[in-house]
Order: structure tokens, then sequence, then C-alpha cells
């Protein structure tokens, strides 16, 4: 009754003889409604591989910059060893040792993500896989006796970095932590 009422017809009702869309055969609408679904199904496939074409360039595009910046620094850190004379590494670990041994909390917070600066630029120098501290520390040999404190040190690292604000570093976890780096490094004779 419904349909009638709107695409009109009907042989036994003389009351509806033409319906809103009266001009329409139920066929001709279904087909448009099929041909609109159609163009529709076709969009979304293109919209969907250009979004996934995106994803995969941005991804691209970030593991290239991520090369680049690691080049400029290693430049940089190369003009200022010629620059200053001695060791880049030992000044730096002078500056983790310096901010542990403060009163304030993001003082010990920057001496451990210095530590983990350190850290990552032992492993890349004993050429270990991976852009991430805990991808190169995935890819480390069993012949490393110090990974478990170099985990240990870095997972303190990542709460201090996925937290912010809210993780409360203690001082005993601080000099913990920074005993962990140390270990790490005196292994390799780094600082």
């Amino acid at each position: 009754m419904l349909f009638r009422a709107v695409f009109g017809g009907g042989s036994g009702n003389s009351n509806v003889q033409s319906g809103l869309v009266s001009g329409f055969e139920p066929s001709t609408v279904i087909a448009w409604v099929s041909n609109l679904w159609s163009v529709m199904v076709a969009f979304s496939w293109a919209a969907s591989a250009l979004l996934v074409f995106g994803i995969i360039y941005a991804y691209i595009r970030h593991e290239q910059l991520g090369e680049v910046i690691g080049e400029i620094l290693k430049r940089q850190e190369d003009a200022f060893r010629k620059i200053h004379g001695g060791d880049v590494r030992n000044a730096r670990w002078q500056d983790v040792l310096t901010h542990s041994e403060s009163d304030q909390p993001n003082d010990w917070k920057l001496a451990i993500i210095e530590a983990d600066i350190i850290l990552e630029q032992l492993l890349s120098e004993l050429g270990y896989a991976g852009t991430s501290v805990g991808d190169k520390l995935k890819s480390a040999p069993s012949s490393f006796r110090t990974i478990d404190q170099a985990w240990r040190a870095h997972n303190v690292r990542n709460r201090i970095a996925h937290e912010g604000a809210s993780f409360e570093l203690s001082e005993v976890m601080m000099r913990e932590t920074i005993a962990q780096y140390k270990m790490v490094f005196d292994e390799f004779d780094f600082v």
C-alpha cells in the first residue's frame, strides 16, 4: 500500500491514481540506487587506496627525516669536538653527574634523559640496528653483559618521557638508574 502511494499505480484502488513519484517505475528507482551505490563503492576504494598510499609515504619520509637529523647531530658533535677539544661524551657524562647532584627532581629527570642519549650514541657506535634505543637493545648480541641494566635504565627514561610531570622520581631510583647507565658505559669504556 505504501509503495503504491509513493510510486502510483494500483488497479484496485481508485483513490490512488498517481503516487508522489508516479513517473518512475520501481525498476528505474532500483537501478538508480544501484548505480549510485556502485559509484560510492568505487569512490570509497579510491579514497582508501589514496589514504593507504599517504600512510606509507609518511612513514618512509619519517624514517628518512630521522636519518637526516641523526647525520646533522653527528656533524654538530664532531664540530663541537674539534672546536673545544676533548671528548663530547665525557662532557655529556659530566652534565649527567652535575644534574644528578642537584636537589631538584626535574634535574634528576634531565640527568636520566641525557644518560639515555649517551646510551643511544654507544649503541649506534657499536652498530646495533634500529631507529630507537629499544630497537637497538633488542638487536644486541648475547655478549652484551649489562643489557639488563641498560633495559632497566631505559625503562625509567621511558616512564619520564611518557608520564611527564606526573612521574615521581625518587632520589634512590635516580641514583640506581644512573648507576645502571654507568655499568653499561664502563663495560664498553665509553665515558
